[in-house]
């Protein structure tokens, strides 16, 4: 088990000083991506779980980790006044990994004076910026905290839903950039993120991940998508390795960002999609934000020599709803 959880793929050549690190290449000279059975990642599952941790009806999972006096803390991080969207402009045109864009119907005023929007989009999968509520994914038939999933019917989710988010989400932001750990622009779609690399991206910028962070986890998705243009998304991406989900958890971590889909695809696990997502959501309880755009805040945070601010991420009152669109902001 223990291999399992402190994973430490050694070929990873990374010098730390200087202006900034290097590395010989993307995945050279690192050991080839572990791989997990089904009864390996069950065990993983159970070690992270926060089932009946705060108690047996808990709906919000790890956002209980963000007390009062760690809301007052992260607000102390705005200093400069600088604000930044992790979002994109909501794109309406159709390609491989946006098939089903986002649309919008005017009704122009007239005699009525008013013009007037109708919104239409299937915002989870991999295009636009949203929030992942509990109830957005389950393994054997359970949710978070071991609810049922026939919680969830066609006429919406009556557990963990949206709504119960209405409060919004206050935390200190922490952004780990990897390509740029790594002295690149962007992760190649192969490359794959573990335990071994957050401790390394901690040694290098002495920034301490702890309880109660909103961690954003930066691939270069955008900026390899802007460089190359688009691609099947959902059947090769950069992403988190299981390995990371054990590290986020004994560091307490509330809410995790990505701009992808959090997992590195295809999947490491034997018979389990999404291992990331499971993990995160069903085992931990912690609401994940997809496909943000984190190239603006990339570029600031080098600016300011800054890596940590505050986040603010609220979406509609959606009752019985699986998540959102979101436009998290980070203010430094």
């Amino acid at each position: 088990m223990k291999r399992l959880i402190l994973i430490s793929l050694v070929g990873s050549l990374l010098i730390l000083g200087g202006a900034g690190p290097a590395v010989t290449a993307q995945q050279t000279n690192r050991a080839p991506r572990e791989s997990y059975t089904q009864p390996q990642f069950d065990e993983l599952f159970k070690q992270v779980s926060n089932w009946g941790r705060w108690g047996k009806d808990d709906q919000l999972g790890t956002l209980n980790l963000i007390t009062p006096e760690r809301k007052r803390e992260a607000a102390k991080l705005v200093r400069e006044g600088v604000s930044v969207s992790l979002a994109r402009d909501l794109n309406m045109e159709k390609e491989i990994d946006n098939p089903d864009p986002f649309r919008h119907t005017m009704t122009l005023g007239a005699d009525a004076k008013f013009n007037m929007d109708t919104y239409t989009v299937n915002f989870h999968g991999f295009a636009f910026a949203h929030l992942d509520a509990l109830s957005h994914t389950y393994y054997k038939d359970q949710l978070y905290n071991g609810l049922p999933n026939k919680s969830i019917t066609e006429k919406g989710a009556s557990v963990l839903d949206t709504a119960i988010l209405h409060d919004g989400i206050l935390a200190r932001g922490v952004l780990v950039d990897i390509p740029w750990l790594r002295g690149l622009a962007y992760l190649d779609k192969a490359a794959y993120i573990n335990a071994h690399d957050l401790d390394l991206w901690e040694s290098k910028t002495g920034v301490h991940i702890q309880s109660g962070d909103a961690v954003l986890i930066r691939t270069g998705r955008w900026a390899l998508r802007d460089a190359k243009g688009p691609w099947d998304i959902s059947s090769a991406s950069a992403g988190l390795d299981p390995s990371a989900i054990a590290w986020l958890h004994k560091r307490d971590v509330a809410v995790l960002v990505s701009d992808a889909a959090h997992d590195a695809i295809p999947s490491a696990v034997r018979d389990v999609d999404f291992p990331i997502h499971v993990l995160a959501i069903v085992a931990m309880g912690m609401p994940l934000a997809d496909q943000c755009n984190l190239e603006d805040i990339a570029r600031e945070a080098q600016k300011l020599k800054r890596q940590t601010f505050l986040l603010t991420i609220s979406t509609p009152r959606i009752k019985g709803g699986t998540g959102a669109l979101a436009n998290p902001i980070a203010t430094f």
